[in-house]
């Protein structure tokens, strides 16, 4: 039976939705920004005049764009919100969240919904995680490129067997890859070009079957072996949040490691590259050392790769 697990890490709170061992499903949050379903009272800072759109500011400093405004409302008034979208980052530039009206009951943004544990089962996070980093999910006979852009998620497939077979077997893949990496939003798969109309229908077919309960609308594929989904986009997914902040995204996960650190030991020895070091806070440092009970030491290597810090015990 499939059951939701959830780790709190140190700066971001994880998700993953296992079925017969295997990952089907996952969240990452990290906290301290504006998230979908949360209800604050903020403030109006812009409207342009006739218009129903607007700029608003909450408590913690961060903006957010706002539609549906009513006539009377007011620049400098205190206006309660909706939050429909969260930020999202991307190349060269931040989106900011989305909001709109409400009377409804300030509250927070719901949570992912599970079973808290200390840790998931071993190699678990690390495969959906590794995914996510690299842009890349392999299958049987071929792989799954997966890139975010300014304008939509592109995921491209490559391999070696003949058009309509590749298609076919990366289906599977490509609908796990949506679901683990949590993608959203405007989604464009190109797969091999298929001449025949039947290929074509037969691919549909099969992604209609393999995307089954999963809300979203999809096209059929083209001539080019273009197809287009379209899901509700409310939070950043993994892949997003992997390559807008890489540091950040590196730091989170090196903390993990060290973390769950198994060996015996009054310190731990955490090496990383500098930039991974340098998005530390302080916060973060102190939470890891009040978790593992031990002092923190640090090395930084800058050849080391931004993913490759790792944490050992050390007896003094």
């Amino acid at each position: 039976m499939a059951e939701w697990l959830i780790e709190d890490g140190i700066g971001e709170t994880r998700a993953i939705l296992v079925d017969g061992g295997e990952v089907v499903a996952a969240r990452l949050d990290w906290p301290g920004a504006l998230a979908a379903g949360q209800v604050e009272d903020a403030v109006l800072v812009a409207r342009a005049a006739g218009s129903r759109r607007g700029t608003a500011r909450f408590v913690s400093g961060e903006e957010a764009l706002v539609d549906q405004l009513s006539q009377d409302a007011r620049e400098g008034a205190p206006i309660r919100l909706r939050v429909l979208r969260a930020a999202m980052a991307e190349a060269g530039r931040l989106k900011r969240a989305q909001a709109r009206p409400t009377t409804d009951a300030p509250c927070a943004a719901p949570g992912p919904a599970g079973r808290i544990v200390a840790r998931f089962p071993d190699g678990l996070w690390e495969e959906v995680w590794s995914e996510a980093w690299h842009g890349q999910a392999d299958f049987a006979s071929g792989a799954l490129t997966i890139t975010p852009t300014p304008a939509m998620t592109v995921i491209d497939i490559d391999g070696d067997l003949p058009p309509r077979g590749l298609a076919l077997a990366a289906v599977p893949a490509l609908a796990m890859a949506v679901r683990r990496m949590d993608l959203a939003g405007s989604i464009a798969i190109d797969f091999p070009t298929l001449s025949d109309k039947t290929d074509r229908q037969a691919v549909d077919a099969a992604l209609a079957a393999a995307l089954n309960g999963w809300p979203h609308e999809r096209t059929a594929m083209n001539g080019f072996g273009l197809v287009q989904l379209v899901a509700r986009l409310e939070r950043p997914s993994l892949l997003h949040r992997l390559a807008g902040n890489r540091a950040g995204a590196a730091a989170r996960m090196l903390l993990r490691r060290a973390e769950h650190v198994a060996e015996p030991g009054a310190a731990l020895l955490v090496t990383a590259h500098p930039a991974v070091r340098a998005a530390m806070s302080e916060e973060w440092l102190d939470q890891l050392s009040r978790r593992t009970g031990r002092t923190v030491r640090w090395h930084v290597d800058a050849g080391l790769a931004l993913d490759g810090g790792f944490a050992q015990a050390l007896q003094a």
